[in-house]
């Protein structure tokens, strides 16, 4: 038999003021994404009849590059934020909590800035 109350039990457990800001976010990333991925599929069908030439001609458009760099930048945003969320919420192991989130950081991170850095080499003439 325990003699703890349930808000001893809970303590510690609660809520650490941050939920709201991170919901807000990750809606505000889905709503920009749907123009953005629209306007993705669109630039697939496009592609898709030019050459390589034309098509890198069409990336080095300033209109095209920094669409192609916002689209991928608020969408690993709102990938590393979502898994976050699915390691927080199904993780339980205080380490492997933490080591997994790391991982998401960097993961996400470093695949961002890559894609990112390949687009800025081709629509900067480096390609």
């Amino acid at each position: 038999m325990s003699f703890r109350t349930p808000l001893s039990t809970a303590r510690g457990l609660g809520s650490a003021k941050h939920g709201v800001g991170h919901w807000i976010s990750e809606r505000v990333g889905a709503v920009a994404l749907i123009p953005l991925v629209l306007w993705g599929a669109y630039s697939v069908i496009l592609l898709a009849r030019m050459d390589y030439y034309e098509a890198v001609e069409w990336i080095r458009s300033p209109v095209n590059a920094t669409l192609m760099i916002l689209t991928l930048a608020i969408s690993f945003m709102h990938m590393q934020s979502g898994l976050r969320v699915v390691i927080e919420d199904y993780v339980y192991s205080h380490l492997n909590k933490a080591a997994a989130l790391l991982a998401n950081l960097f993961v996400s991170g470093l695949a961002g800035a890559l894609a990112i850095m390949s687009i800025l080499k081709v629509a900067l003439g480096g390609g």
